[in-house]
C-alpha cells in the first residue's frame, strides 16, 4: 500500500499487527482518483475521510493538493498511526485526526465538507443510517460529493442521492449527491 501520486508519492504504509481492516487496493485507489481528478478540483476541496483505517485515502488526497482534510476512525491504533504519519510529513496545518465512531462524529461535527469519503467494514450494514445522517446533518455542501467504498454484495442504488457505482476489481465505489433544496 502506497501513495500513488503527488507530493507524498511513494509513501508506504506498514501493516500493523493489531490492525484487522481491509485497506483500499492501489488499483482501486488509482481508479477512484482518476475519476476525481477529472471531475473535481482537488485543490479546492475540504475532505472528510470516515473509517480512515491507516489513512491511505486521506494521505492520497493530501498528496494531490487537498488543503484541508479530516480523518475519522474509531480505532486508537489507527489514529495513532495516522497522527504519526501526518506529523512525520509536517501536515498538521491541513490535517485533523479524530478518534471517534463515524456515526457519532457526523452527529456532532459542525463542518461543511464538499467531499466525503467513507470506507466502513464490508459487513457494516448501516449504510442507510450513514447516508441519512450525512444528508440530515447537512455536513456535505449542496454541490458536494459522497463516495462510499463497499464490496460486490452491497447495493446502494435504492438510497436517495445515489448517482453511480464504479467497480475496480473487488472494490466498488458508490457516488452520491444531495440537492438539499429539492430533496
Amino acid at each position: 500500500m502506497r501513495i500513488i501520486r503527488g507530493s507524498l508519492k511513494g509513501m508506504r504504509f506498514k501493516k500493523l499487527k493489531s490492525f484487522s481492516s481491509r485497506p483500499t487496493t492501489d488499483y482501486a485507489k488509482e481508479g477512484l482518483f482518476n475519476i476525481l481528478e477529472n471531475t473535481l478540483d482537488l485543490e479546492e476541496l475540504e475532505v472528510l475521510d470516515l473509517f480512515s483505517g491507516l489513512g491511505s485515502i486521506s494521505f492520497e488526497f493530501i498528496s494531490r493538493g487537498v488543503p484541508k482534510l479530516t480523518s475519522v476512525d474509531n480505532s486508537f491504533q489507527s489514529c495513532k498511526y495516522i497522527r504519526h504519519s501526518s506529523k512525520e510529513h509536517d501536515l498538521s496545518d491541513s490535517h485533523t485526526i479524530v478518534q471517534m465512531d463515524a456515526l457519532k462524529y457526523i452527529q456532532k461535527v459542525k463542518g461543511d465538507f464538499n467531499f466525503i469519503f467513507a470506507d466502513p467494514p464490508y459487513d457494516f450494514g448501516k449504510y442507510d443510517q450513514l447516508i441519512g445522517l450525512i444528508k440530515n446533518h447537512e455536513i456535505l455542501r449542496t454541490d458536494g460529493t459522497l463516495v462510499i467504498e463497499h464490496g460486490k454484495k452491497t447495493s446502494l442504488t435504492n438510497i436517495q442521492g445515489f448517482q453511480k457505482t464504479k467497480p475496480f476489481g473487488h472494490v466498488y465505489f458508490s457516488f452520491f449527491n444531495f440537492d438539499l433544496n429539492n430533496d
